[in-house]
């Protein structure tokens, strides 16, 4: 059982809630490492397929929590405060890694390290109201915190994330749609359940498949187009070699709709 957020599963779904409303949903020391010790645990766990992350009482996360870490964080050395930022940067790395597609359902507040937990996921909804920052020069840091400057620029283009990490400004959920940063936004009561409705979709789907789909979506970055061709040509002969692809052709033989095992 979580103890710094709420975990529930539904089928091949799981949910996990951010749960400080009172505060909006900030991090903390121990919710950094519990929440990257779960996706961590996630490659690892057959069960879940793949992943919800949002947060409770109309907002998802204001960020780092201001006077349980920063005011901390002001009395550490140099090397306490290195295993930190490599922490809260593993937290990222290990939901890039997971092999389940993650979906972030964004409400309220979105900024800071929660900014950064939706960046890191695979799909972000969003609410009309919903407003967005990677604020971390407001507080005297610099934009580049937890993968923040190879993350934006892939997402929303390398002016625009320019713009908001020397910033620090919010954005809309309009300009977040315009930009590619949402892939769909929702009224506040509907957000979840279209959430795990893709969730749950993509739970049905040929999950090797989605695994591997990721890990080339990830890789593939630091590739040019000859490697990453390459690449996937061994990451297909590979799939080729599962029972979902041949549940699929069987079914489309038979003209019926392949029910997908994940193997």
């Amino acid at each position: 059982m979580a103890e710094h957020f709420l975990w529930q599963t539904n089928g091949r779904v799981a949910t996990i809630t951010l749960n400080r409303p009172e505060r909006k949903n900030p991090l903390t020391f121990d919710s950094y490492a519990e929440l990257r010790d779960t996706f961590r645990g996630l490659a690892y766990d057959e069960t879940i397929r793949s992943v919800v992350i949002t947060g409770a009482g109309g907002n998802f996360s204001s960020g780092g929590d201001v006077h349980e870490i920063i005011g901390p964080l002001l009395k550490m050395s140099m090397p306490e405060l290195l295993r930190f930022t490599r922490m809260t940067g593993d937290l990222v790395k290990a939901m890039r890694a997971c092999p389940q597609p993650i979906i972030a359902a964004i409400d309220g507040a979105c900024a800071g390290a929660g900014a950064m937990l939706a960046l890191a996921s695979d799909m972000r909804y969003g609410t009309p109201e919903c407003k967005t920052a990677y604020l971390f020069t407001r507080v005297g840091l610099g934009g580049c915190d937890m993968g923040a400057c190879t993350l934006l620029p892939r997402v929303i283009g390398q002016g625009r994330a320019a713009e908001l990490l020397y910033t620090g400004r919010s954005f809309t959920a309009e300009e977040g749609l315009q930009w590619g940063f949402f892939n769909a936004l929702y009224p506040p009561d509907e957000l979840l359940s279209k959430a795990q409705e893709m969730a749950a979709s993509i739970a049905s789907g040929p999950t090797f498949a989605h695994a591997m789909t990721k890990k080339m979506l990830h890789q593939e970055w630091a590739m040019g187009l000859d490697e990453a061709i390459e690449a996937e040509a061994q990451a297909q002969a590979i799939c080729m070699q599962t029972q979902d692809f041949q549940r699929a052709y069987d079914a489309f033989v038979a003209k019926q709709r392949p029910v997908f095992e994940g193997n």
